[in-house]
């Protein structure tokens, strides 16, 4: 005799509030415009490394001070600009951990 598995008992999901498709559009906008400058910074100047060469920086040509110092940089100036502005959207939202920790302070203070 085979035992039968009984049907899954998950609630469906719900929808989402205007406030939670907002906060979701404003994430979605950020990461498509931080992830068109990395495209930016690591392969359009491969395109144009040539022209680039033609100027210097320090010494070095353009493209390679770009390569070498230039896409690490800018990657992490991506990386704060993308926490600095997921938080300043958390706060707004109210959707972050801090929220989360100064209610919990706020139950803990009474």
């Amino acid at each position: 005799m085979a035992h039968e598995v009984p049907p899954a008992t998950e609630a469906p999901p719900r929808p989402l509030s205007p406030r939670q498709r907002a906060y979701w559009r404003a994430t979605l906008w950020l990461t498509g415009v931080l992830l068109l400058i990395w495209f930016a910074s690591t392969f359009l100047v491969v395109l144009f490394a040539t022209e680039l060469n033609a100027f210097t920086f320090m010494g070095f040509p353009l493209a390679y001070y770009f390569f070498s110092q230039g896409a690490l940089v800018v990657f992490l100036l991506l990386i704060g600009a993308y926490v600095w502005i997921m938080n300043r959207l958390d706060q707004y939202y109210e959707v972050g951990e801090r929220r989360r920790h100064r209610k919990a302070r706020r139950k803990q203070s009474r």
